[in-house]
């Protein structure tokens, strides 16, 4: 089953598919989703909307509290069962919760959850043992240790060949470009990348 998750960031522009999907609001990006996206669920303190959206959540959450808005929401996801995830409206805005959005994708890694954050420029996701690139010839793509060094087997399709690991705090998988429909970047399976595909051209 298929989660959508929709953030308050930069509102997102294109077209999203809900079929067979269930989709999570939080707070103020109901402003930019309603009557573009089916919304399944509400979820947030409600600081940034200042009226009641459709469907009213089951639960108003206090300004203060342990979890970020994103985080209630992409824990609703996992309560329904869901086994992929696409996060719109989480680039931009706020550095501080852009990071914190980066780490929804890990949170989701550590569930067996394939999540991925699009953006108008981009599409981030977490990656372990083989991650395929398919559809991307052409694009710039880059790559980051996510939590921990990255000991890369094997990467095929690239312009640039990787390093046998790229520690944590190093920028040198940053800018590749996927030459081959079937580019494939094989990562130790118990380490976990950061990757960062363009959509267009960068």
């Amino acid at each position: 089953m298929k989660g959508i998750l929709l953030l308050n960031g930069v509102p997102y522009a294109g077209q999203i598919n809900a079929d067979d999907a269930y989709v999570v609001c939080c707070d103020g990006a109901y402003e930019w989703a309603k009557g573009k996206v089916r919304i399944d669920k509400n979820v947030g303190d409600y600081d940034s909307l200042p009226y009641v959206p459709e469907p009213p959540p089951s639960k108003v959450y206090p300004n203060e509290k342990d979890f970020t808005d994103g985080e209630l929401a992409m824990n609703a996801l996992f309560e329904k069962g869901v086994d992929t995830i696409e996060i719109y409206g989480g680039g931009g805005g706020r550095e501080d919760h852009f990071l914190g959005n980066l780490h929804l994708l890990y949170l989701a890694y550590t569930r067996d959850v394939i999540a991925r954050l699009i953006t108008e420029t981009s599409v981030i996701f977490t990656g372990s043992g083989k991650v395929k690139l398919k559809g991307a010839k052409g694009a710039t793509f880059s790559l980051l240790p996510f939590g921990g060094p990255v000991h890369i087997i094997s990467s095929t399709g690239c312009k640039y060949a990787y390093p046998k690991m790229i520690g944590y705090g190093e920028c040198r998988g940053i800018s590749n470009v996927v030459e081959s429909d079937q580019a494939c970047v094989e990562i130790d399976e118990d380490d976990c990348a950061l990757i960062i595909v363009n959509r267009g051209k960068v």
